[in-house]
């Protein structure tokens, strides 16, 4: 008998060198197992940093609704390049503005050129149950207890709808990013673990980023964690509320609006499409 996802189309993209996959689930009624995203993620040609699956919308008013993988199959409540990503798929068929809706809250985009779209992400939460850690800290400076060997003292603490540690650092290419990475991602601050930024400021408004990201590890680029290291350094004084963001896979631009909406703009690649088979999930459990 085959899979309930033999024949169904996906789209390999990228967002600034984040590698993404869009499956089109809509009228479908399937949702995706951690079993099968990982399965996905066991092809050659499909190796994923985040996998976007799209349903139909829940509310009246939304475009679609977004559920985010992980390459070990966990979920994610927030993934800007992969939006961009949809935004792209979904503008094929005319929508130029989009209502995404998430486990995280709704999500706007909108078209600004052929492949460089802008999301709203939303106001960052700043307060320690929200992100969550698993003690009351002050999030713009939390204490990094127990100390990491390598790790620098202290980091800001944001939540885009998924936690962020944001470590900021004299030389970001420096870091040892996998072993501090892993180590960081299952601190015992972090209770749903954490993405890991390590932050370069270079002048008031251009930033240099690496990231290790929860259930994925290093990634060329991660938009929620350059929206969570905007908001951190401008907390910090560091930067203005607006900064040109560079990550090994590409470029984004984002900014913190005065009514606390964080806008992040860049650009999207389409790879190509294919679709799955059954073969593909074979051992990979219902």
């Amino acid at each position: 008998m085959p899979h309930p996802l033999e024949g169904r189309p996906i789209l390999r993209m990228n967002g600034a060198g984040n590698e993404i996959l869009v499956l089109d689930l809509r009228g479908v009624d399937h949702l995706l197992t951690p079993q099968e995203a990982r399965a996905i993620a066991a092809a050659p040609d499909l190796r994923f940093d985040q996998l976007m699956a799209l349903h139909d919308p829940r509310e009246n008013g939304g475009d679609a609704f977004m559920r985010i993988y992980n390459v070990d199959g966990s979920l994610s409540g927030a993934c800007g390049n992969g939006t961009r990503c949809v935004a792209y798929v979904l503008a094929r068929e005319g929508k130029e503005r989009l209502t995404l809706e998430t486990d995280a809250g709704r999500i706007e985009t909108r078209r600004e050129a052929e492949t460089v779209f802008t999301v709203d992400m939303g106001v960052p939460r700043l307060g320690w149950r929200e992100i969550p850690l698993s003690r009351a800290a002050d999030t713009s400076a939390v204490a990094l207890e127990p100390p990491v060997a390598g790790a620098p003292p202290q980091f800001a603490a944001v939540s885009m709808g998924n936690p962020h540690a944001v470590f900021f650092v004299a030389d970001a290419l420096a870091v040892p990013l996998e072993p501090l990475g892993r180590a960081l991602e299952n601190h015992p601050l972090f209770p749903e673990r954490a993405n890991i930024s390590f932050a370069q400021i270079l002048s008031r408004d251009d930033i240099l980023l690496r990231v290790w990201e929860r259930g994925t590890g290093a990634t060329r680029a991660c938009g929620s964690a350059a929206c969570a290291t905007l908001v951190a350094a401008a907390r910090a004084g560091l930067t203005g509320r607006r900064a040109h963001v560079r990550l090994p896979g590409g470029e984004l631009e984002i900014e913190w609006r005065g009514d606390d909406h964080v806008m992040m703009t860049g650009p999207v690649e389409f790879e190509f499409e294919t679709r799955l088979t059954s073969r593909l999930f074979e051992g990979a459990a219902a």
